[in-house]
């Protein structure tokens, strides 16, 4: 294990960063060194005081302003930690924080080992991340503006026509001819501003999954290797597909399909003492954009069929192993679904477990896709 002369503690807010430092050893005390504006070539200056880079490990907590220290610090050969803030051990009798603090109780602790550091993706894994959030965001801003359009042609009692489905084309060519069918004025303009609003929303959509598109068509080979073998389970499709893999990174740092299945909050809750063992609802303290998606891929079980023609043609693109999890997922995951309903459970329930299981199927696809992609890359080097 690497030994660091000094362990260095960073409050990070969006102007200001608070600096303490722990020197090796227990006895020694742990110095609040300051406050410093945020900004790079500050913080450069402020580290390059306490000695070389390899003799230092610093950390911080991550929040808002994101990873750009951790890569500044990558980029000067610091080692840095980010950790997770839920992780930090608080004391009880602990009843004032300040900036100051808060940076010397990270240096103490980072020295004495018992933070837990979160992992930190990429520039290009946190570039893919960030498009994927903006179309999950611009789907809840058309959602919301949708329904706040239909709701208020329901008050004005502006039905469309039967067997017309909701927002499909039929329906876009009513509401672009509807605005002249308003008496008054003021409900005019409020039906403009609203139908306008849902329009731009739906546009919005339409150009971040453009971008999503040519996105998916740059990956490196081993990524879109992994991308293709989740494209082969039922449920999983482009959407969901490029969601795991912005929000996972690489598969392989799970050690267990449990251990993602955690990471997504998925597992129930427990408390137990003794021989009293209590198990509650999943947990929800994990990655939730993960969890959203694999929640809707779930309710694709609700059925047991064939695969359909889609799903074929995305297998052809797979190697052998993976179309046979593949097909073991499309069994079990069926059987479990019904099994559940068969023995009381409400359907929800019977989805959000079968999106537990779903999950493991995904960490055994994307693993074995990472181990080809790896065997294949060492076989290309020697």
């Amino acid at each position: 294990m690497k030994q660091y002369s000094k362990y260095v503690g960073l409050d990070v807010h969006a102007d200001t960063i608070a600096i303490a430092v722990a020197d090796r050893g227990r006895s020694s005390e742990v110095r609040a060194l300051g406050t410093i504006p945020n900004e790079a070539s500050t913080l450069k200056r402020a580290l390059a005081k306490l000695g070389k880079a390899e003799e230092l490990l610093v950390c911080y907590e991550a929040g808002p302003c994101g990873y750009a220290i951790y890569w500044l610090l990558a980029a000067m050969k610091i080692d840095c930690v980010v950790v997770a803030p839920t992780l930090i051990p608080v004391r009880s009798g602990d009843r004032v924080k300040t900036d100051r603090r808060d940076a010397m109780k990270l240096a103490r602790l980072l020295r004495s080992g018992e933070l837990v550091a979160a992992w930190v993706p990429s520039q290009q894994d946190e570039a893919l991340r960030n498009l994927v959030r903006t179309r999950t965001a611009a789907k809840r801003d058309e959602r919301r503006a949708k329904n706040r359009l239909s709701k208020f042609l329901l008050r004005m009692n502006k039905r469309p026509p039967k067997k017309t489905k909701s927002f499909g084309e039929m329906h876009c060519q009513w509401l672009a001819g509807l605005a002249a069918t308003f008496e008054l004025e003021s409900n005019r303009l409020t039906f403009e501003e609203y139908y306008a609003e849902w329009l731009h929303q739906h546009e919005r959509v339409r150009r971040v999954e453009k971008h999503i598109d040519a996105t998916v068509e740059k990956l490196s080979p081993a990524q879109r290797e992994v991308f293709q073998a989740l494209c082969s389970l039922r449920g999983v499709a482009k959407t969901v597909a490029v969601t795991a893999l912005a929000e996972v990174g690489s598969f392989s740092r799970f050690d267990s399909p449990r251990q993602l299945m955690s990471y997504a909050g998925v597992v129930s809750a427990e408390y137990s003492s003794g021989n009293s063992v209590k198990r509650g609802r999943i947990t929800k303290t994990g990655n939730a954009f993960l969890r959203h998606v694999i929640a809707e891929s779930a309710w694709s079980y609700r059925f047991c069929g064939r695969a359909g023609r889609a799903l074929r043609e995305r297998r052809k693109e797979c190697s052998a192993t993976i179309v046979g999890i593949a097909e073991k997922a499309d069994w079990r995951l069926s059987s479990r679904y019904r099994h559940l309903l068969a023995n009381g459970k409400p359907a929800q329930k019977a989805a959000t477990a079968v999106a537990r299981e779903l999950l493991g199927f995904m960490w055994a696809v994307a693993v074995a896709a990472e181990n080809n992609a790896a065997t294949r890359q060492q076989a290309k080097a020697a």
